[in-house]
């Protein structure tokens, strides 16, 4: 058996938060898109820039699961430049394990730019072409997938291969922008293998291909896939999840302290916390009432990582939530 409670598996990056000043940028409605807006063939001034390293979907996932009591590692890629170090010492200091990431000489480590305007954000990433492997990790009690870059597909069967052969392995699917590009179809030995699916609503109508738009059919259509456990979430409406003999609940988020400051990693906070509380024993709804939490939290820091909270901090913000604060059976 593997040392490790949960490990994650998908692309590690650096994320380079560019706040635009209000004078530079302005949001255009077009068609029903909300769009960011600067002078073409102008000198955009900005306010201010903020590196965050060690970051992506699966790096926050083992992050957060860090810090609410579990053993995590992280299969990953990075390369032996000096943000790929950068990236190593964070980890290591999350207490992450760092054993499963490789090191590939003469390429680059993922660096994306974040377009910060206002209290939200549009992301320029480039995904490095690396070799795909999956080390030897045991048999972790559960695996986080998610991100991954576009040279990975063929790899996604090696990967639905490892889950099959190892039955006793929970397996949470978070899938990225790729491995939704990719096709149900292409990826359905994954969702049926999946102890439990996280995406938000328009992921969701993306998979299905669907303008379905409400929620408990959402989550019906999602679980056709195969997953046990399905889990939508929607932006500041809350989240939604079913599965499990436990049926479907709504959660409404938690009350934001203040305004959010930047909306970067929140539905990786929830989904994180979520799957973590799960690997804890939890029973969905309670597992659904704290995952909110650690989305509120982060919201109130620049980057996904900084505002994810231990296990005492969350509990506390549990104790003093409103009475509304609980989820409800839909």
């Amino acid at each position: 058996m593997s040392q490790y409670d949960l490990v994650a598996i998908g692309d590690t990056v650096t994320d380079a938060f560019i706040k635009l000043e209000d004078a530079a940028a302005h949001i255009d409605i077009n068609r029903g898109n909300r769009e960011i807006c600067m002078r073409f063939a102008d000198k955009i001034p900005y306010e201010d820039v903020y590196i965050v390293p060690g970051v992506g979907n699966s790096a926050n996932a083992a992050v957060a699961a860090s810090r609410l009591g579990l053993k995590s590692a992280i299969v990953s890629n990075l390369g032996d430049d000096y943000f790929g170090k950068e990236c190593l010492q964070v980890l290591q200091a999350e207490k992450v394990g760092i054993e499963y990431i490789k090191i590939h000489q003469g390429l680059k480590t993922n660096y994306h730019y974040v377009l910060w305007y206002e209290d939200d954000r549009t992301i320029l990433i480039k995904h490095e072409e690396y070799r795909y492997e999956l080390p030897d990790i045991d048999e972790p009690s559960w695996i986080y997938l998610s991100s991954l870059g576009g040279n990975s597909a063929s790899w996604h069967k090696e990967l639905e291969d490892y889950f099959l052969k190892h039955p006793n392995i929970k397996l949470a699917f978070q899938p990225g922008t790729f491995q939704i590009s990719l096709g149900k179809e292409a990826l359905r030995g994954i969702y049926k293998r999946s102890a439990v699916v996280l995406v938000n609503k328009e992921e969701a109508q993306r998979i299905l291909g669907t303008d379905e738009g409400e929620p408990k059919k959402l989550l019906e259509m999602m679980h056709g896939l195969g997953p046990e456990v399905v889990v939508i979430t929607d932006g500041v409406k809350g989240a939604y999840a079913s599965g499990g003999g436990e049926g479907a609940w709504y959660m409404p988020p938690y009350p934001d302290p203040k305004p959010p400051l930047e909306r970067t990693g929140a539905g990786d906070a929830f989904s994180s916390t979520f799957v973590s509380y799960l690997a804890q024993g939890k029973s969905l709804s309670e597992a659904l009432m704290r995952a909110p939490i650690n989305s509120m939290s982060v919201v109130q820091y620049v980057g996904a990582r900084e505002g994810l909270l231990t296990t005492a901090k969350l509990e506390d913000y549990l104790k003093a939530a409103p009475p509304e604060y609980k989820p409800q059976l839909i």
